[in-house]
Order: structure tokens, then sequence, then C-alpha cells
């Protein structure tokens, strides 16, 4: 149920124009989605049900991991992943994130402060579960909190 409530509101919100960063990158027979938004544009019902506070000020980052499989669309997989932001001006900061499983879907979320016009480049550091060397994914957004 979350997980439909979920997906159904990202599609939303990706229709709607929202979502403000939305990639994947292929790298080591996975794809890694990544995408980032405001937590204002989360619904009442989606963010209460993840503890996330609904807020112009405040962005999200999901992360999942699917594993490519020849001729399907790929298995969702459990890893590691570590998120860290860095602002135009050199400031880091880690994104903690948190697994989400809902059936067969497999995310990571967290949240954090985000100040308006604020541009932060993500970096990913992806380590499928029963692999070894983490694979390293990319996004960049600019956040508007007025």
């Amino acid at each position: 149920m979350l997980k439909s409530l979920f997906v159904s509101a990202a599609l939303l919100l990706d229709a709607i124009g929202v979502v403000h960063a939305e990639n994947s990158t292929a790298v080591g027979g996975y794809v890694i989605h990544h995408n980032t938004l405001t937590t204002d544009n989360l619904s009442p019902q989606i963010a209460s049900a993840y503890g996330i506070q609904r807020s112009p000020e405040r962005a999200m980052l999901n992360v999942s991991v699917i594993r490519g499989e020849r001729g399907k669309v790929g298995t969702p997989v459990a890893a590691h992943v570590v998120a860290t932001a860095r602002n135009l001006i050199g400031q880091t900061r880690r994104i903690p994130l948190r697994e989400i499983r809902d059936g067969d879907a497999i995310y990571y979320i967290g949240d954090f402060p985000v100040a308006n016009k604020e541009k932060l480049d993500f970096f990913l550091e992806v380590t499928p579960q029963g692999e070894h060397t983490p694979l390293k994914a990319h996004i960049s957004d600019t956040f508007y909190t007025d």
C-alpha cells in the first residue's frame, strides 16, 4: 500500500513537472535511480507515512538500485548507500538515508534542509548486496523555497 502511494505520488509529481531532478545511472550491471524534490511537494499522506516534514525548506533524496536482467525490467536489490551533498562553496554534508521495503520494492530516502536557490551536487556510493566495490552516481539540483 505505501509503495503504491509513493509511486503514485512520484508519478504525479513527475507528470506536473515538480520533481526537480530525476536521473538514473547504469553501471556495473545495475541501474541506480535517483531523484530529489522539496518535501512540500509530497502529499500529506505520503509525508505522514514516511515521517517526513513537509516544507519548501526541506528536500528529499530518493535512491533505488535495480539489477539489470536481459529481457526483463530488472530486480530491486538491497544496497549500502552513502550520499554526500556539496554546495557551490564546497561545503559538504552527509545525507543520512533509511531503507524502505514494501513488497519487492527497496528504496532509500533521506530528507535535509535547503535554502532558496541552493544548488547541491549529490555524490552516491552504492554497494549492492553481494558486491564489494561501490558503484558511483551523481545528481545535481537547485532548490527554490520561495
